[in-house]
């Protein structure tokens, strides 16, 4: 623990039980906040607020542990085996091959968990504070004692907070007390002796905001809030074990067994019938199973899966756990909310209705400076209207700025385009605000629905105002505003004007007021239940966005089913729909539909419903455990702490990366970090390509090397001389450990990825295809090795020649096969497939020198008994190289279709 940290504690030991006025004091702050600098040279003295991260391996024993498996252990011992027998060759490149492994999965696996770091770093939240008197947004590493910090509803708490005000504020200390239920808070002091639960004037870093709105300076930052006694809890690694993996790794020691037991009864068959020397018997015998088991499968299974989260995270999605990367490919359905993944979530305010007008406002987004509210240049005559406009710039918490490119909210959209509309209204935000000061506040929940803030007036009156939605409002009003003063309510007048609205596919927002005594110091519930008056509706529209449309395009043609879950009017939802290409007369159902809906019925009504609007988290979760029962892989997108239980419960969790809560991103799998529905078809694409790859690297790494071991076997059986001795065999491996089989997981997709429907669920790797091509493959690669073997050796080539063909043979056949495994799904008979990438040209670069040093060179041919080929034997390596592609391309598409279930 730092200097700083333990100071910043020890000074606020007792800071629940003292006065907000006396920790304001001593922390040197101020309710406007620190200044910029100020925060920048406390910052350097206490340090980030951040946890140390879980500690990660030294590498040298990430090293070491590559030796740890059985595998290994065997081929060690192997080594030791042969340098006592006097076989230093064989030993030295038993030696060779352990070491080569053993880097190639050090890499990957360091590759793997610096992926996985740079992404946590991606996903960094953000605190909202003030600075300078204004609020914005700061990463909370560079939160520091004395910031004023503003919380709400879903957000974790960033910081060990002393509250200054707390409106309808409970928190969820659990990690921290055990508690299920939340706290509630309040600014008052606590007894100096309250147990950590009871200190309801303080919120605590890593706790979450279940309800209500909060303020509250920063008394405690990093190692120095409470949560830092429990760090190690929290500093956890990234995971890199997946089911996938845990399904490798089982196969891998299974098979391994498999081969010992096999090596061991060859072993047995070559000295006790065979007349076998047991030394050279043990060396032939260990080097097979050094070709038989793929015991670099897991780790580039491993890189695969990495490669995978960095393109994703190039494309704005950010996996959070190395699971999701395998999942994404099988998704069948995707549960998205509308507002901002699948619209600009650059809300307008484009109908303006008052009892005596309604205008439709032009422009779009938060620019205000093209279009003005009032064509004549004037508001005189339309004092209603600026009655409605002024509440919403008032009863409003955003703020709006504007950089080099555009103008930007910072708050919520809607009360961003509130503030647009009263500028096009040509009110300064500012200047408004400072001639109405806001007293007191009810901050919105959704329970009830509305957000109510108590203003002085000019002329020392006091006025409540009060936004929310339509019908909840209209509840609470028995009178409208008009001209020349207020009217009865005319509710049916109002009801046709909000099914207006929401048959054009926007949102809807009312408003009204209420005047208040000059003593009045608050505002509470009582104030605003009834006798409001309604001042008129502000209609909203958040456009589709383009890319989204394209996106569902693509999934409907890639046979993933699109479901919109919104907390939207069904009106709403259903041209939205429309606009979005979901359906010209989509399927709604709303929440209260849901629930109406019989315990039998409700799987059926899911599966044809497109549409979901005013839903509550019981109905998204119910939602998707309905589709997931009907053997569909679910993805779930969610922004808010509503949504936790569908993201965590959905096989695939998406949260919004910028307007997503906390609780919503550490419930989820995968963070969209531009909020973009197009952004999931993407991740979607990337988690196919990964899961082809996977099947590419297992469809290659298992025929070849039962090609390479049957070779060896059938001599043994047959009672020929070896086609290969079995420092050649090490050779084999050790040219292609960490080349060839590594090139495959850097593929890029196949072209049609998303025009395939999507696989099963219970698939597993070793499909009927794949087993299908190790079983002839591996009889295809032995057959044409012994073929050249016995031709060189009918030819009058030596012994070492005709090996040194075989050799060349087995690495040219595995080269060609290479080629044909690349694409899966479609012939390699094309110039693309041709060319190759530039990984698997700098692989086949690297094989190919090796091959010709292992063949020419002097020093080569002594070490490993090879021997210098001509030009013609060469040409007929690569003939035969060639053909055999162009019979595994025949065999591929005539199976190709009779596989394509699988």
């Amino acid at each position: 623990m730092t200097e700083a940290a333990t100071g910043t504690r020890r000074s606020c030991a007792a800071t629940h039980a003292r006065d907000v006025a006396d920790v304001m004091a001593e922390l040197a702050s101020s309710p406007q906040g620190l200044t910029s600098e100020e925060a920048k040279r406390r910052l350097l003295q206490h340090g980030p607020n951040a946890l140390p991260t879980g500690t990660r391996r030294h590498p040298f024993l990430r090293f070491l542990a590559q030796f740890n498996n059985a595998l290994i252990y065997f081929m060690l011992v192997g080594a030791l085996a042969a340098a006592m027998l006097g076989h230093l060759v064989d030993s030295g490149v038993i030696l060779a091959v352990v070491l080569v492994n053993a880097i190639v999965g050090f890499l990957q696996e360091g590759k793997a968990e610096n992926a996985l770091a740079a992404i946590r770093d991606l996903i960094a939240p953000k605190a909202h504070v003030l600075r300078d008197g204004q609020r914005i947004s700061v990463p909370m590493a560079e939160l520091v004692p004395g910031d004023i910090v503003l919380i709400e509803a879903g957000d974790r708490v960033p910081a060990d907070l002393r509250l200054l005000r707390a409106r309808s504020l409970r928190i969820d200390e659990a990690i921290l007390t055990g508690e299920s239920v939340a706290s509630t808070k309040r600014a008052e002091p606590s007894a100096d002796a309250a147990a950590l639960g009871d200190q309801h004037g303080m919120a605590f870093s890593g706790t979450l905001v279940a309800t209500g709105q909060g303020t509250g300076v920063v008394v405690a930052t990093g190692l120095g809030t409470e949560i830092g006694r429990i760090s190690e809890l929290l500093g956890s690694v990234e995971e890199l074990t997946t089911p996938l993996l845990r399904q490798i790794n089982r196969f891998g020691r299974r098979f391994t067994w498999f081969a010992f037991v096999g090596a061991a009864a060859l072993f047995a068959f070559a000295v006790g019938l065979r007349d076998f020397a047991w030394d050279d018997a043990l060396i032939a015998v260990v080097a097979l199973a050094v070709s038989l088991v793929p015991e670099g499968l897991p780790a580039v299974i491993t890189i695969t899966l990495a490669i995978g989260v960095q393109r994703m995270a190039a494309r704005n999605a950010v996996i959070r756990r190395l699971p999701a990367v395998e999942t994404l490919g099988a998704v069948s359905v995707i549960c998205s909310d509308k507002t901002g993944t699948l619209t600009r979530n650059e809300m307008t305010a484009r109908r303006v209705v008052t009892s005596e007008e309604t205008l439709l406002v032009q422009g779009a987004g938060y620019d205000p400076a093209e279009h003005r509210l009032f064509a004549d240049g004037g508001s005189e005559g339309h004092a209603t209207t600026l009655s409605l406009i002024r509440a919403g710039l008032l009863c409003n918490d955003a703020r709006l700025h504007r950089d080099d490119t555009a103008w930007h909210v910072e708050g919520d959209p809607m009360e961003g385009a509130l503030v647009t509309l009263a500028m096009k209204a040509a009110f300064d935000s500012g200047e408004t605000r400072a001639e109405w000061p806001r007293l007191d506040e009810i901050p919105f929940d959704a329970a009830h629905r509305f957000m109510a803030t108590l203003h002085h007036m000019p002329m020392a009156e006091k006025v409540v105002l009060v936004k929310g939605a339509p019908e909840a409002i209209l509840a609470m009003c028995d009178r409208q505003e008009a001209r020349g003063g207020s009217a009865p309510l005319d509710a049916g007048y109002w009801s046709e004007r909000i099914a207006e609205a929401a048959g054009e596919g926007e949102r809807v927002l009312g408003f009204a007021m209420r005047p208040m005594p000059g003593d009045a110091q608050g505002v509470d519930f009582a104030d605003v239940e009834r006798g409001l008056v309604f001042l008129g509706i502000i209609g909203f529209i958040d456009p589709p966005r383009d890319e989204a449309i394209r996106a569902i395009a693509k999934c409907r043609s890639a046979g993933i089913a699109v479901r919109m879950i919104t907390g939207d009017h069904a009106a709403t939802a259903q041209t939205i729909a429309r606009q979005l290409g979901l359906g010209e007369d989509a399927a709604v159902l709303t929440g209260q539909d849901l629930d109406r809906l019989p315990l039998d019925g409700f799987a059926a009504a899911v599966r044809e419903t497109v549409v979901f609007a005013r839903t509550s988290p019981e109905h998204k979760l119910r939602i998707v455990e309905a589709l997931q029962a009907e053997g569909r892989v679910v993805a779930m997108t969610g922004d808010g702490v509503n949504d936790a239980p569908s993201l965590k419960r959905a096989d695939v969790g998406i949260a919004m990366g910028i307007k997503g809560t906390e609780a919503a991103k550490e419930a989820s799998e995968m963070v969209l970090m531009d909020d973009n529905f197009a952004s999931i078809v993407a991740a979607v694409h990337e988690g196919r390509t990964v899961h082809d790859n996977i099947r590419k690297v297992v469809g290659w790494t298992l025929p070849t090397n039962g090609g390479e071991a049957l070779t060896v076997i059938m001599a043994i059986f047959f009672n020929f001389a070896m086609p290969m001795s079995p420092v050649q065999i090490l050779w084999v491996n050790l040219i292609l450990a960490g080349t060839l089989g590594l090139a495959l997981a850097f593929e890029p997709s196949e072209p049609g990825v998303m025009r395939r429907q999507p696989r099963r669920p219970d698939a597993g790797l070793l499909t009927p295809f794949i087993l299908w091509r190790i079983i002839v493959v591996s009889l295809f690669f032995a057959g044409i090795s012994l073929g050249v073997f016995f031709w060189a050796l009918g030819h009058g080539r030596d012994l070492e020649t005709a090996r040194t063909m075989v050799v060349n043979m087995l690495v040219v056949l595995e080269i060609f096969y290479l080629f044909s495994v690349r694409y899966l799904h479609m012939t390699s008979f094309t110039y693309t497939g041709a060319k190759g990438t530039t990984p698997v040209l700098i692989a086949l670069a690297v094989v190919i020198l090796g091959q010709l040093a292992f063949t020419y060179l002097p020093v080569m041919n002594a070490i490993f008994g090879s021997s210098p080929l001509t030009l013609a034997d060469g040409t007929l390596i690569l003939a035969i190289g060639a053909a055999s592609f162009v019979l595994l391309e025949v065999e591929k598409h005539f199976l190709r279709d009779r596989f394509r279930a699988e």
